[in-house]
């Protein structure tokens, strides 16, 4: 009798173990963000309670200390990818790596790439991970869904990482008895805004996210299954990459989502998967803690911790971080006789970011506008004057704000507009000159108005040289309704985008939005389609021909790079207070009128200057009322006798 009870009491046992906690800090999207901001001038990570930036790695650093340091379970700090390329920290990291050991050394376990990873292509990409292995230690980096091309040896560096596992599909991590499991992929929708990624190719999430699964859950004998995903969470549910793999692959515990910048205040619950999601530039780190029984996974409590003025900053991490903007002072901004905290110009508004139409996405076309005409337009030839620049919101990064003084320095100056690389592989954007027809910037004013509401607002357009209205009530890709040259100083007029008018006019834009016109006109189905020519009209084959050469009088293409343009730009206005610092104009106070969605259901707004393709869905329906109206007919006929 008394061994019976021994025997149920042992039998019995697992149900009264405890389950056992795991802490998860997380990130995604840093982008090199290592101040807070904005402004950099302002942030104080010393002292507390004296300044409204955000973010900075010495803050993150204290933070992930305190919480590894205060907690008796397992912790691990995740980021999901997207954590160069944003600040001026970034223009060396190919050289040095100093990101990926910075990380390391705050506390970070593991990464995964993004897409901004590849803006340096896959040979800068190996090129970061190789300096930072020679400097010191690296986070963990999985990712499970690169396909390498064996016919290219451009993607060879990188492929040799993940041959000596510096990189590998997934990462086991043993703690306390518990086996966590941990895989990477990058998204669709960040694959095709990675266009530097060639000839890289990417599986299919969900497909890679069931094997991985399979994988750990067999083979490995995890408890715990985490997906660092640089695919999203969208406002649109049926393109929302995390919750559609959350609710198709089961095993899955959390997703650590990155990519499109969706603060998630707690985390969404689909299909027993948790998905996280801090935002981005490490202005807020997640923190979840996840109780773990039976390989099962709870959530005990979940934090978004607000990276603010209220935490400390890490001396040595800060130290180390002074230490490098006087590297980059030195190595990179002296090349172009600038300093990284130099007062450029000073406002008494904020510049923010919008959907439709901003202040800052107003100036940043206008500088584009301007600073090729400081080195293309001939005032004897008015055809090598810029007509209009375009520029897309993605790709304009971060606000403005004027903060305590109003003093705007060159590194907040950078963010706004840091991505990049260019064709002779320098850091930054080049812009691009090049003409097109009249139709053919219709064609291009219709990514915005009708290929944004489809793939999300980074597709919106900001406009300098002309404004434009559209309808979103008009047949896709016939949307935009009116188009007028000019700018707020000359006025604007009327253009005739008909096929009639065989005026070209010169564009300008980035490399990258150079290149998306092949995207556009792939996912378009030939529908838009838009042929950078040259001022003959002879179209542009090579985009290398359509660069803006700084230097014609030098051997080769001296590429004319897009950051500094907007720097350049602000140094030109007038100062109006009399300080020496150049001010910002009143005009850019607000917005300006350039963009104008006027939503109708007007008929006559609807088939206005209708283009080929309202003209046959206007067919197609008169034919099919034709055909209801005439079997009825037929059908009242037939009943009545």
């Amino acid at each position: 009798m008394l061994l019976r009870f021994f025997v149920l009491i042992v039998l019995s046992f697992p149900l009264f173990a405890e389950a056992k906690k795991l802490t998860i800090i997380h990130t995604n999207d840093l982008h090199s963000h290592i101040l807070g901001f904005s402004p950099s001038i302002d942030y104080t990570p010393y002292t507390t309670e004296d300044d409204q930036t955000l973010g900075g790695y010495a803050r993150i650093a204290t933070l992930v200390k305190n919480i590894k340091s205060s907690q008796k379970n397992p912790t691990l700090w995740l980021d999901a990818g997207d954590f160069s390329m944003g600040t001026l920290f970034h223009l060396s990291i190919r050289q040095t790596g100093f990101e990926l050991n910075l990380m390391k050394e705050m506390g970070m376990d593991a990464t995964t790439i993004g897409n901004h990873e590849f803006d340096l292509k896959p040979s800068g990409l190996a090129n970061i991970i190789e300096s930072a292995l020679k400097s010191g230690n690296i986070p963990n980096i999985v990712s499970s869904n690169f396909v390498f091309n064996k016919e290219s040896s451009e993607d060879d560096a990188l492929e040799e990482l993940f041959k000596k596992e510096v990189i590998e599909p997934y990462k086991v991590i043993e703690a306390d008895g518990l086996k966590i499991g941990i895989f990477g992929m990058l998204g669709k929708d960040a694959a095709e805004v990675a266009p530097f990624s060639k000839p890289i190719q990417f599986r299919d999430s969900v497909t890679v996210a069931k094997e991985m699964v399979k994988t750990l859950r067999e083979k490995e004998n995890v408890d715990v299954v985490i997906f660092l995903s640089h695919g999203g969470v969208f406002q649109n549910k049926d393109i929302s990459e995390d919750e559609i793999t959350a609710r198709e692959v089961n095993g899955i515990d959390l997703i650590v989502s990155g990519h499109t910048s969706q603060k998630l205040l707690q985390p969404l619950n689909i299909n027993n998967t948790l998905i996280v999601h801090t935002g981005d530039y490490g202005k807020n780190v997640g923190v979840a803690n996840l109780l773990v029984e039976n390989k099962q996974v709870k959530l005990e409590k979940y934090e978004l911790v607000e990276i603010n003025d209220s935490i400390p900053g890490d001396p040595v991490i800060q130290k180390k971080v002074e230490s490098y903007i006087d590297y980059i002072d030195k190595n990179v901004l002296s090349e172009f006789n600038l300093r990284f905290f130099q007062v450029v110009a000073e406002t008494d508004f904020d510049l923010k970011k919008d959907i439709i139409e901003s202040n800052i996405g107003n100036i940043v076309a206008d500088s584009m506008r301007w600073y090729v005409d400081q080195f293309e337009a001939d005032p004897d030839d008015p055809t090598t004057k810029v007509d209009v620049a375009l520029e897309g919101r993605g790709v304009i990064r971060d606000n403005i704000l004027k903060g305590k003084t109003g003093k705007i320095v060159v590194a907040d100056i950078f963010v706004v507009m840091p991505l990049g690389l260019g064709m002779d592989n320098s850091m930054g954007y080049p812009l691009l000159s090049s003409y097109i027809y009249a139709w053919e910037l219709k064609d291009a004013l219709e990514i915005m108005a009708s290929i944004a509401p489809i793939k999300e607002d980074k597709f919106n357009l900001r406009v300098s040289g002309l404004k434009f209205s559209y309808n979103p009530n008009r047949m896709i890709f016939d949307r935009v309704t009116e188009i007028y040259l000019g700018d707020e100083e000359t006025g604007y007029k009327r253009l005739d985008y008909s096929k009639k008018n065989k005026r070209l006019y010169k564009v300008v834009a980035n490399l990258y939005n150079s290149m998306l016109l092949s995207f556009v006109e792939k996912f378009t189905k030939g529908v838009l389609a838009i042929t950078p020519k040259d001022k003959n009209g002879k179209p542009i084959k090579d985009l290398t021909l359509a660069i803006v050469d700084s230097n014609p009088q030098k051997q080769g293409i001296q590429e004319l790079k897009q950051w500094p343009a907007l720097i350049k730009y602000m140094q030109s206005f007038s100062d109006t207070d009399g300080n020496g610092i150049s001010n910002i104009p009143e005009k850019y106070r607000t917005t300006l009128g350039r963009v104008q969605r006027i939503s109708s259901w007007n008929p006559i707004n609807l088939l206005s200057r209708a283009n080929n393709i309202t003209l046959f869905a206007l067919v197609v329906v008169i034919s099919l009322l034709g055909v209801i109206v005439g079997l009825g007919f037929f059908v009242y006929k037939k009943f009545r006798k």
